[in-house]
């Protein structure tokens, strides 16, 4: 469009009195048979008014003169598409994915915010050249929302079958998503694995900075445009932040989907909270009724018959008690069945809910006189903090699901023994809960590229990546020259530190590539400039041209860069462009990029042009994915609790030394004492910096790590420090996006923002 419109600038003013001359003539000669047709000019303003006159034979074109603000989808989309002068109806959007030197007859151009003289300028100079021409005024917060309810996804079925699964290996909910049977492993696993691409990114402000588009529109592009088998797998996103900071994402995240398709956080939450209710209801029983009420209680007679239950048999077989006649345990023996002895200050256990709700990160609970006194402190986490979520994300099956999920620990006895799910004997009911969880759900991308949505942990609080299931079917899915792109959680300093320390130990998995991904936005702010702030308007340093903070910024890109090849990984570097970034400013990012070791770096216009616009990427990624890299972990597994928290805080983040505080270390010779030393690292640190301060941007140095606390998620099969001030709870802004969240009451549809 733009070469275009260069190339007759000069010949504007003459064209513009041509069209005037041109319309009259036009008028004129439609009259002339017709002299009953008046040309009329109806001026409205409610969607009632729009209505009637879509009714009238009368009325050939409805024009809507209205304040932009005004120009509401339900507005515009009530204006029937054969009388919408405007092309104001979604109906009107077609693309022209012809190149520009490629012939124009026949062709559909849109444009897009062109107001006056240069809007008819153009719209004349493309239909002389023998294009059809569509014009739209909406701003582009809104286009892409509307484009992706205009597009008709494929029917599940047939993206199935396209990908090669078997009808039976498929659980459709509705037409346009499904789960997967974990049976497809079983089937395909004599078939080699594809190539493995993970996208990270460097240290974001606080809006993000696009892992997630980019990793659609690499997909895309490799699928629809290199023509290659390829697969996205994607975490689910969490309604407390979709509430909070990041806002609406159409059609994937509100309640009712998550529950009728996806259910992995709902069925989270159940599974999280059905423990920490049996914990407290354990602890009240246990103080309140003799060793004989409880054993009665708990292996209670049927019909004159007592027998215990599958779970209390392994609790009995935990104990050293070889008996399975409820009869014949001695008072000892039945003591030491039925007390548990948790000890509730030595809880570890929280209760979880998907709502970024800062009031409940500390609580008392057992308050009311039926719990006779048995209060105590406690806190919420956000449910995607669970370590179910974590088990969800790490497990290769049903049977080992179940496994971890017995194998949590939710606290200590008084006399210093940890206190599991399977003692609890609840893990059986977790596994029920969660059966339906455990098998990814299968969607599309705008342009039909498959997608597996499964799991949902954060980067910072928790290991930060999608499913290992759902990244094994699909390496399957794709077979030997296919591509799966998966991506980690905020910058690589945590997802993808995690994704390699945590992710490819327990899967097996080894990645071929990592793309990381970079905005100017976020290099200027790494380069000293103002704070950016979720929902206020970006400072005028982001919007123009500013070489040197770019350059200054390019530290963090740097950093990441050689973070990744402490693994012996090849970086592609992505840079995710916005319409205020300037070619000079682009050019600066890749060649910076590339000096710094990365293997590549292009420019990324996937937002703009989806697949097509990560063509350059996809071609990239496809060259540095067939060279052979020389994948290591970080640390061994038999070094120290502490000694392995060190070495990622000096080696990624760039810390001069660790600082525990008393309660960390005593957690440590606690989780020493259990046998719990050898496992991986999971930091819970903030996003927003290299370092535990959100607000040092750049490569902070010089500082040391405060490690304030220490969790252990057994299960899950991680330690989990606690670093700074880090919560696991987050909290709304003071404008939250459900501000900008809404129901239309009469089409059902959901207004909201990206």
């Amino acid at each position: 469009m733009m070469l275009l419109l260069m190339k007759y600038a000069l010949c504007v003013h003459l064209i513009y009195s041509d069209i005037v001359q041109r319309s009259r003539e036009e008028l004129k000669a439609i009259r002339e048979p017709n002299p009953g047709l008046k040309p009329t000019l109806a001026i409205i303003q409610v969607i009632e008014e729009i209505l009637r006159l879509n009714a009238d034979s009368r009325v050939h074109g409805i024009f809507l003169h209205l304040p932009q603000s005004f120009l509401s989808k339900s507005v515009c989309n009530a204006i029937k598409p054969q009388k919408d002068v405007d092309g104001l109806n979604i109906q009107h959007f077609l693309f022209c994915n012809s190149p520009l030197d490629a012939p124009l007859v026949g062709k559909m151009a849109v444009l897009l915010g062109l107001e006056g003289p240069l809007k008819a300028t153009l719209q004349f100079l493309l239909q002389n050249n023998g294009m059809m021409v569509q014009t739209h005024q909406w701003s582009s917060k809104h286009f892409d929302i509307e484009i992706s309810r205009a597009q008709t996804p494929k029917p599940i079925s047939q993206l199935a079958q396209e990908i090669g699964l078997l009808p039976e290996e498929l659980e459709a909910y509705g037409n346009t998503k499904a789960k997967v049977h974990l049976s497809l492993l079983n089937r395909l696993q004599h078939q080699p694995n594809g190539k493995y691409v993970l996208v990270a990114g460097i240290t974001p402000t606080p809006l993000g900075e696009g892992k997630s588009t980019v990793t659609i529109g690499l997909v895309q592009a490799l699928s629809a445009h290199l023509k290659l088998n390829s697969f996205a797998c994607l975490r689910q996103p969490s309604q407390g932040p979709t509430f909070g900071v990041k806002g609406y994402m159409d059609n994937n995240n509100y309640h009712n989907n998550i529950s009728r398709y996806h259910r992995y956080i709902h069925a989270i939450t159940a599974a999280n909270n059905l423990v920490a209710a049996a914990i407290d209801a354990r602890i009240l029983h246990e103080a309140t009724q003799s060793d004989r009420a409880l054993y009665s209680r708990l292996v209670p007679s049927v019909n004159g018959v007592r027998c215990f239950s599958p779970i209390q048999m392994a609790r009995l077989q935990h104990l050293g008690i070889n008996k399975s006649d409820p009869s014949g345990l001695t008072p000892e023996e039945v003591r030491a069945f039925v007390r548990l002895d948790l000890d509730p200050e030595k809880v570890t256990w929280q209760r979880v809910v998907d709502t970024n709700d800062r009031f409940l990160r500390k609580i008392t609970v057992g308050q009311a006189n039926t719990e006779k006194g048995h209060a105590r402190q406690t806190q919420f986490d956000i449910a995607v903090a669970s370590e179910i979520m974590a088990i969800l994300a790490l497990t290769d099956g049903l049977a080992d699901m179940r496994a971890r999920l017995g194998l949590m620990v939710v606290g200590s006895s008084r006399n210093g023994q940890s206190i599991t799910a399977d003692d609890l004997g609840v893990t059986g009911a977790l596994a029920v809960l969660m059966k339906d969880a455990i098998k990814p759900t299968l969607m599309q991308t705008l342009e039909g590229t498959p997608v597996f949505v499964h799991a949902g942990p954060f980067a910072n609080i928790a290991h930060g990546n999608s499913s290992v299931l759902a990244d094994k079917l699909a390496l399957k899915l794709v077979g030997e020259e296919g591509y799966v792109v998966t991506e980690a959680g905020f910058g690589a300093d945590i997802g993808m530190e995690k994704f390699f320390n945590i992710k490819c130990r327990t899967s097996g998995l080894r990645p071929d590539v990592v793309v990381l991904v970079a905005t100017v936005r976020a290099l200027k702010m790494h380069g000293g400039g103002p704070n950016v702030t979720a929902g206020v308007p970006l400072p005028k340093e982001y919007i123009n041209e500013n070489l040197q903070l770019v350059a200054d910024g390019c530290s963090n890109l740097k950093k990441q860069i050689q973070i990744a090849h402490l693994f012996g990984v090849s970086v592609v570097v992505a840079l995710n462009v916005f319409k205020t970034d300037t070619q000079a400013e682009i050019d600066m990012v890749c060649r910076i990029a590339e000096a710094s070791g990365a293997s590549a770096a292009v420019q990324c216009h996937h937002w703009s042009r989806g697949g097509r616009g990560s063509v350059e990427l996809a071609h990239a990624v496809k060259k540095v994915a067939s060279q052979k890299n020389h994948f290591q972990f970080l640390y061994n597994l038999q070094d120290s609790i502490v000694e392995k928290i060190r070495t990622i805080a000096q080696k990624v983040y760039g810390a001069d030394d660790i600082e525990l505080s008393p309660e960390a270390q005593a957690k440590i010779d606690h989780y020493n004492q259990q046998g719990f030393g050898a496992l991986p690292i999971c930091m819970a640190k903030t996003h927003l910096s290299l370092s535990h301060m959100p607000e040092k941007k750049g490569v902070p140095t010089g500082f040391i790590l405060p490690i304030r606390d220490i969790r252990a998620s057994i299960g899950a099969g991680f330690i989990y420090p606690l670093v700074g001030t880090m919560s696991t709870m987050p909290g709304l802004p003071t404008r939250p996006c459900f501000y900008d969240i809404d129901l239309d009451p009469v089409t059902e549809e959901i207004k909201g923002l990206f």
